[in-house]
């Protein structure tokens, strides 16, 4: 692929053909790409690793659902946040609460 007069060629679909271009945006220049993939982000994870949940962080996060109608098995306390994730080493998804109390944290699954 080469540029013309210093700029950069941006992908264009051609919709009658078919095909991928990349076009320059200053002049009438075009080519078809080499490949159909425009971008591609791999992660790569290390063996062992592994996604962490901060709990300290979970019971304070305005994102995540809070439900009234939990009591926290070590405080007591009436409100805990709760998300879905896959528990270790199981298939599906399983349920888990976060107390709410900033004292607390406890967590434990439905």
């Amino acid at each position: 692929m080469r540029a013309c007069s210093n700029s950069i060629l941006c992908p264009k679909e051609d919709r009658e053909n078919k095909v991928l271009l990349y076009a320059c945006r200053s002049c009438d220049h075009q080519e078809v790409a080499d490949s159909n993939c425009v971008y591609r982000n791999v992660v790569d994870h290390a063996a062992g690793e592994f996604t962490q949940v901060l709990f300290e962080d979970v019971a304070s996060d305005p994102t995540l659902p809070r439900t009234k109608s939990v009591r926290c098995a070590a405080c007591g306390h009436g409100e805990a946040v709760f998300y879905q994730a896959t528990g270790r080493g199981e298939e599906g998804m399983t349920l888990f609460f976060v107390c709410c109390n900033p004292n607390c944290g406890h967590r434990w699954r439905d």
